[in-house]
């Protein structure tokens, strides 16, 4: 039987997703900007080659009036440009970290709420709108001057005050999905709940969830930001917020120390937001069918 040379087998929704998240120019503009962010992290430190906390040259020096310091020096001397250069590791992996902690309870809870429904998910909805209705920095700070501030506890802090909308969006999914025909066919063969809710449910539900989470990057890098702004983060760690707030109150004398960083602030969460976008975009079902 000859092939019917119009018919075309359809394309996996992997591949349907991919092609839309490469076709978005926001997206990759992103991913772009992602990707020179990360490399410089990775490899700016020692292409260039200053001791971030070291004293290097005459403090207040304005940008490119020294090559030394192009981008200029803080109040003590220290470089700005190596500091922006060593802190970008710091500020991702806080960021990072901090979305991992929110998405592994929001999904946790949100999951459990959403398949088991009744007094389960009323219970956790409760736990989770309480969290919800309070202040996340002001929680945030609570936690962090009850606690000596650390990498660790910064990671936790924020995470804390950042799983509530991934919760909700995580129940909204798996009771959309708990009473699908391949899991009652999962039911009907004696599977587990355990089995259901992460081997079956969890992978169904991912896509929405895994735009969410990159969204929640940009915010727990946002959060950081504000509060070593405010004092409380680890004096210990060259980050970005880190040096904003080591400088705020010398803003008027050497503007561009708090500069330049809150404008790496801003291209990373501009960059995570755009491919936040575009993921959400190539992964929802409305926009493959158009």
């Amino acid at each position: 039987m000859a092939r019917d040379p119009a018919f075309h087998p359809p394309k996996s929704p992997f591949v349907e997703a991919m092609a839309i998240f490469l076709g978005n120019r926001a997206a990759m503009a992103g991913l772009i900007i992602l990707a020179v962010v990360i490399l410089a992290s990775l490899i700016g430190p020692s292409l260039y080659g200053v001791d971030p906390k070291a004293t290097v040259n005459a403090p207040f020096l304005p940008p490119m009036e020294d090559v030394a310091s192009p981008m200029g020096t803080d109040y003590i001397g220290r470089d700005v440009l190596a500091g922006i250069l060593s802190g970008g590791p710091a500020t991702i992996m806080i960021g990072t970290s901090a979305a991992l902690v929110a998405v592994l309870i929001g999904i946790t809870l949100g999951a459990l709420a959403g398949y088991y429904g009744g007094l389960i998910d009323t219970i956790l909805m409760r736990f989770t709108e309480f969290f919800q209705v309070l202040p996340a920095l002001l929680f945030a700070m609570v936690l962090m001057t009850l606690f000596t501030p650390s990498l660790r506890v910064t990671i936790i802090g924020i995470g804390l005050v950042m799983w509530p909308p991934t919760a909700r969006l995580a129940r909204a999914e798996f009771m959309k999905l708990r009473n699908m025909d391949y899991v009652r066919a999962e039911r009907a063969m004696g599977a587990r709940d355990r089995r259901i809710i992460w081997r079956v449910i969890l992978p169904n539900a991912m896509p929405p969830l895994i735009a969410a989470a990159a969204l929640v990057v940009g915010v727990s890098i946002l959060f950081e930001a504000g509060l070593s702004f405010l004092g409380l983060g680890d004096p210990n760690i060259r980050s970005w917020g880190e040096m904003i707030g080591s400088n705020r109150d010398y803003i008027f004398d050497c503007p561009w120390a708090v500069f330049f960083p809150g404008i790496a602030i801003f291209l990373t969460v501009l960059g995570v937001s755009l491919v936040g976008d575009g993921l959400n975009d190539a992964m929802n079902p409305r926009f493959r069918e158009r």
